[in-house]
């Protein structure tokens, strides 16, 4: 499909720069597909009366990580400033990540990381890399000389939290987003970019949705950094998704199987437990087990396996999320919905306002 379908004007004032307070206060665009009035203005709130007890809650409690890096490049006597985006790790010292800017960086060279970014840092404030290989689009693998929970420690001593570009361009981190950028449920480290759709959540809400008789399961997708690439190409089918690493244990896997089997419906918060949880489905729609790397791409046309409801924010034109959400719901109804949601001055992107997806019984070619 021609990449052009999926772009939207979006005025600059409708992008979030910090969360609603508190996080369940936020708004709620429900999209039923299949109603002649398929919008509703909610509030997240609401959540728990739009589902139906039996329904399955799927959270990905993947825990954000301090991943950019600056620091100083070498090359003999040469010397330049480098910024380094971790997005996935490959081994206990090795992670793939995006440089910039990425020419100044060659296999073979060494890039040291400190506080300062200068190289005259202690040694205890410091971490060193060396240049594995280079790949598109700014993408280096580094191999570190720390490794396993050394590496981590390094990492979170001298990382930054990693906000969004369109929230990074405007103000620069500070102490309210380490708690903010987090989900209150976030339990394994690894991503480099927040489940977004998840920082709605609050004890108050799980309360409510445990009254309603809602179930609750985890999986963990370590989201990384190219999440916030936008399509390049002009043609979806030539556009190339970065590999994540996810997990869904046997038993989550079994317990969503038999809310299917008892008439329930999966409910994924967030488009990162959707993709995992497609990836971890088979053509017959049993969930199984899942550990490894993903890259599904989801266009419409896509028929899904498992994911019946979707809780998701706004996304970004012409990017991956919103051709997702297109091909849950159709294209047009989304491209409505956002539409509607412009006018109604809601809130996007991570620290924006939440939609609530029934997905489409005719899923459009």
């Amino acid at each position: 499909m021609n990449v052009d379908l999926f772009d939207f004007d979006l005025p600059e004032d409708r992008i979030a720069l910090r969360p609603a307070s508190p996080r369940d206060a936020a708004r709620l665009l429900v999209v039923r597909p299949d109603t002649p009035e398929p919008f509703a203005d909610m509030g997240i709130r609401d959540l728990p009366a739009l589902l139906q007890p039996g329904d399955a809650l799927v959270l990905n409690d993947t825990r954000v990580i301090p991943s950019r890096l600056r620091g100083r490049r070498y090359r003999g006597e040469d010397s330049a400033r480098v910024e380094i985006m971790l997005h996935k790790r490959e081994s206990e010292d090795r992670w793939l990540a995006f440089a910039r800017p990425a020419k100044k960086l060659a296999p073979g060279e060494t890039v040291v990381f400190d506080s300062e970014g200068a190289s005259n840092a202690c040694e205890l404030g410091r971490l060193q890399a060396e240049v594995v290989a280079r790949g598109e689009g700014g993408e280096v693998e580094l191999r570190f000389s720390l490794t396993g929970a050394w590496l981590d420690e390094a990492i979170a001593r001298l990382g930054e939290l990693p906000l969004p570009p369109y929230i990074a361009g405007k103000r620069p981190a500070d102490s309210a987003d380490a708690s903010d950028y987090q989900t209150a449920y976030a339990r394994h480290e690894g991503a480099v970019a927040a489940p977004t759709a998840g920082l709605h959540f609050t004890p108050e809400l799980f309360a409510a949705l445990d009254a309603r008789g809602v179930s609750r399961h985890f999986v963990t997708l370590h989201v990384g950094a190219g999440t916030f690439l936008p399509v390049k190409a002009e043609d979806t089918k030539e556009h190339r998704m970065h590999a994540e690493w996810g997990t869904v244990s046997a038993e989550t896997a079994a317990a969503l199987n038999a809310v299917r089997a008892r008439g329930g419906r999966i409910v994924a918060a967030g488009t990162t437990s959707l993709r995992l949880l497609e990836s971890a489905t088979g053509e017959d729609g049993v969930v199984g087990p899942f550990s490894g790397d993903t890259a599904i791409f989801i266009t419409p046309g896509y028929r899904f396996r498992a994911v019946d409801v979707l809780m998701t924010n706004f996304h970004l034109p012409r990017s991956t999320l919103f051709m997702l959400v297109s091909a849950f719901c159709g294209l047009d109804v989304m491209k409505r919905a956002y539409a509607h949601a412009i006018a109604e001055q809601y809130r996007f992107y991570s620290y924006g306002d939440g939609s609530l997806l029934f997905r489409a019984s005719r899923p459009q070619a």
